[in-house]
């Protein structure tokens, strides 16, 4: 069980989000919360606070009668729960909430104990609320969106519950939970703030970083069947540049290959006089996409290092607005809940995981042209050239998707659109962009699960499996549990997809 202190880290993330772990409450964060609520219900007395005591927005300008509070919002909850498209799925939901659990946690937004109690027991139980894709613009936070998280609280709206989709007072009823208790401002509270992008994208770089791994090995195994020279992945080489990312990809290259018999020393083959020789047969130096491997991945590592930094700040910053200051005994109004931190870290993040992916699909052609590669079959065919097709057709996924990656990789961070009667009038679009990175990634997922089958196929061909490295071997024998060799053409879709499975989730 993790206990929870208002502190969370990627692995906190991985450990509740991925591996379903319970999490516990430490006694000092509901003692926080509370002092936070009492002061702001004493502070707020007699004074103009923003979502206590006023509208919102725009409408800010209205004062709101004591008497009316309460109601005020409950109609903030109900008016802005208005979320189109696609369900996001509950993974991502739960990092959401596990986000805006910490961000409540830390006492600087007034809001009743009972959010801090109920959040974490739908968290425990695996109830996710029902939030959907469209409707956030990520300035006054994910409010449409977080709009659906706090319907739940007041037990309204729906979740999903043990694979179903079902009214929120349903399950409530069968878990024997009860809705928060709305007393001050839980409503903007649970609203205004970063919440679900800082979630999407924690879950983004989760599932990014298992993909880089991937195409390090991936990358790999491709230097070593084809025979590479090594010196490209050298440590004197890689040093000479300062860039960490770069160093440690090829470190990890190096480690991957330490044992195979197929890369090829430079100094054993070319190091040497040569004088018979006027045209060389074989290639001196090989394509970029297998020799700049490094310096291609470096900064994906880089960047996906900055990245996690930044939304780990994010998700253990107050996100909401006004922020109480419990020591300073003062209310602070202003935009801590805009999301353009998140919104950008998200467009670099899907930036470089499509130039990964464009590695991907050169690696892949590579591999399916024999003019190329001057040793495996065309499309890396087994079995009879022109009758059969080897991987000819699956290659129009892998371009394609590809190029959808290509063109989803527009920036979010600068397509602000006005809007709330121009009282938002520069936006982050924050959500937007994380949902966008989660799409890329998984498309990159596709055209790496099509580069496996066919690293497979060509060791095949080779009849290396004896000769390739032991990590090598191990993809080998993983993938082929799932696609069997194949001489004969088989239909496609189900084994990329299976493999798309393997490599997402192992």
């Amino acid at each position: 069980m993790l206990t929870f202190n208002g502190t969370l880290s990627i692995e906190d993330f991985y450990k509740v989000i991925i591996e379903n772990k319970p999490i516990s409450i430490d006694t000092t964060v509901l003692e926080t919360v509370e002092k936070s609520f009492n002061f702001l219900k004493e502070f707020s007395e007699n004074k103009v606070i923003y979502g206590v005591n006023t509208g919102f927005g725009p409408m800010a300008q209205y004062k709101i009668k004591d008497s009316e509070r309460i109601r005020l919002q409950y109609n903030l909850i109900r008016s802005h729960a208005s979320g189109t498209g696609q369900p996001i799925p509950p993974m991502y939901v739960k990092a959401a909430m596990l986000a805006r659990l910490n961000t409540l946690s830390l006492g600087h937004s007034g809001v009743h104990k009972s959010v801090i109690e109920l959040m974490t027991e739908l968290i425990n139980r695996d109830i996710t609320p029902l939030i959907y894709e469209h409707g956030g613009v990520g300035a006054s936070g994910d409010l449409v969106q977080l709009a659906h998280l706090a319907l739940v609280l007041i037990g309204e709206g729906e979740v999903f519950y043990k694979g179903e989709r079902l009214a929120t007072k349903d399950v409530f009823n069968a878990e024997g939970l009860k809705p928060i208790s709305v007393e001050l401002r839980e409503g903007l509270a649970l609203m205004n703030g970063t919440s679900v992008m800082t979630g999407i994208g924690i879950v983004n770089t989760i599932y990014t970083r298992r993909l880089l791994d991937w195409m390090i090995s991936c990358s790999a195994a491709i230097n070593e069947i084809v025979k590479a020279y090594d010196d490209h992945l050298s440590l004197e080489l890689n040093e000479s540049k300062k860039h960490v990312g770069q160093r440690k990809i090829a470190e990890a290259m190096r480690e991957h290959l330490k044992d195979s018999k197929l890369t090829r020393k430079r100094e054993h083959h070319l190091y040497s006089k040569n004088e018979d020789v006027s045209v060389f047969k074989e290639k001196v130096q090989e394509y970029y996409s297998l020799r700049c491997v490094p310096q291609i991945l470096g900064p994906v590592l880089d960047s996906l290092n900055s990245i996690e930094k930044i939304l780990i700040e994010e998700v253990n910053s107050a996100n909401d607005n006004p922020i109480v200051n419990v020591d300073k005994k003062h209310v602070y109004h202003g935009g801590n809940f805009h999301g353009d931190y998140v919104s950008l870290e998200m467009d670099k993040l899907k930036i470089v995981t499509t130039k990964a992916t464009m590695l991907a699909e050169r690696q892949l052609n590579y591999l399916l042209n024999t003019r190329l590669n001057d040793i495996l079959p065309p499309f890396v065919n087994l079995g009879e050239l022109g009758l059969n097709f080897g991987m000819q057709g699956v290659q129009f996924t892998a371009t394609s998707t590809t190029a959808e990656n290509q063109m989803l990789s527009n920036p979010m961070y600068v397509h602000s659109i006005p809007n709330n009667n121009d009282n938002q009038d520069i936006v982050s679009m924050g959500t937007n962009a994380a949902l966008i990175t989660k799409k890329v990634i998984e498309n990159a997922f596709e055209v790496l699960a099509i580069e496996l089958i066919t690293v497979v196929q060509a060791i095949e061909y080779l009849n290396v499996q004896d000769q390739v490295s032991t990590n090598t071997r191990k993809i080998y024998n993983d993938i082929r549990k799932i696609v069997p060799a194949f001489k004969e053409d088989i239909t496609m879709y189900p084994y990329v997809n299976k493999v798309k499975e393997l490599i997402m989730n192992s």
